[in-house]
């Protein structure tokens, strides 16, 4: 690959302030990656999957034969509009800077540039290579969501292109996320001259913020947050209603599960009399969990890094991405193949310009040997 044009492409790109909400933004991205992708000789779909934000962008290619591997990436950022024209791409020779150069612009362009080497290199084992470019895994991926579970269950293996840790590890695992709002119902009451006749739910909902607290550590890596608290409207009336906003996070699907029906056993048995709890569940969004195929797809890229002089580990990240979706349905999954990066949502985002070539030259060997081997 040159360089060179992977720089000037990703000046482009970084340029173009595409938040999660900021439609025509994304849209300019998606028309730079399906251009990429048509010039490329693949067939491109769009669609939009959700009012207020772009289309998501879908680049197929026949292969020769064999298993079909999906390719993802996002085009969304977490930046306001005017954040490019503010901070626009830059570098310092070492590494380059700007808003979503790391997430998940640099990890983006490096699936285009391994699917230019593939076809550069003229095998093509696949049966089909498929890129899916989704418009708002920054906000959850609530629309794009059934379009890569689908795309997912079509596929043999899903590499997502979210960027190498900053020690240059790939992601073998995420958490899975579970939203939660629990609606605490109380009764009104005059506070200085008949407190009795109310039930505060306020003080209801603070017993259940503690209880959702002492679900931290109900088994391995399960962490629980209550981070919206919001109750009464004026200190002289008892209070009627109280609402908790809250996230559970856990590595395994069953201990999300758990945890969940946890919640739900919480706030079946109020604290204070008179008062109730409804616990309202948002979208769950599955784990990326470990699997003896995952692990194989890990140990196949661990090769080719050795092969090519250099040593690949992996890790298991909190945060979540579109590799949960893909791994949520059973596909073999792996992620952090863009290059190497960091800061992200930050200021200081980076992306480590020594890491682009080897990472790519990883990327579409990997591409190949999974074909291959299958």
């Amino acid at each position: 690959m040159n360089l060179a044009d992977y720089l000037s492409d990703l000046e482009t790109l970084v340029n173009i302030d595409s938040g999660s909400y900021d439609a025509a933004g994304v849209d300019k991205v998606g028309d730079f990656v399906a251009a990429r992708l048509t010039a490329l000789g693949c067939r491109v779909e769009r669609r939009t999957v959700s009012p207020g934000t772009g289309d998501i962008v879908i680049g197929r290619r026949r292969g020769a034969g064999g298993p079909r591997v999906l390719l993802l990436a996002h085009m969304d950022t977490v930046f306001e509009a005017g954040t490019a024209a503010a901070r626009p791409f830059s570098t310092d020779g070492r590494r380059a800077y700007g808003p979503g150069v790391c997430d998940d612009k640099g990890g983006l362009l490096a699936g285009l540039y391994a699917l230019e080497t593939v076809l550069r290199r003229g095998r093509e084992p696949y049966g089909e290579l498929i890129l899916c470019c989704s418009p708002d895994e920054e906000v959850g991926g609530a629309g794009s969501r059934a379009v890569i579970e689908d795309l997912a269950r079509e596929s043999d293996h899903a590499l997502c292109l979210e960027c190498a840790r900053e020690n240059g590890d790939l992601v073998r695992a995420r958490k899975g996320v579970a939203d939660l709002t629990i609606t605490v119902e109380g009764r009104a009451a005059h506070a200085g001259i008949e407190p009795e006749r109310g039930a505060d739910a306020a003080l209801a909902a603070a017993h259940l913020v503690i209880g959702l607290h002492a679900l931290n550590g109900l088994a391995d890596g399960v962490t629980v947050n209550a981070g919206v608290i919001r109750a009464g409207a004026r200190p002289n009336i008892v209070c009627p209603e109280a609402t908790i906003e809250a996230e559970i996070r856990a590595g395994a699907l069953r201990d999300l599960d758990a945890a969940l029906h946890a919640v739900d056993l919480l706030a079946a048995v109020p604290q204070v009399p008179g008062t109730r709890a409804t616990v309202r569940r948002g979208t769950v969004c599955p784990p990326m969990e470990t699997t003896p195929a995952s692990l194989r797809m890990l140990d196949l890229a661990r090769a080719i890094a050795r092969d090519a002089g250099f040593t690949l580990e992996a890790a298991a990240t909190g945060g979540v991405g579109d590799a949960n979706l893909t791994a949520g349905t059973g596909t073999p999954t792996l992620d952090g193949l863009g290059p190497i990066g960091g800061a992200d949502h930050s200021e200081d985002e980076w992306l480590d310009l020594a890491s682009v070539e080897p990472r790519v030259t990883l990327l579409a060997d990997l591409i190949e040997r999974l074909a291959e081997a299958s």
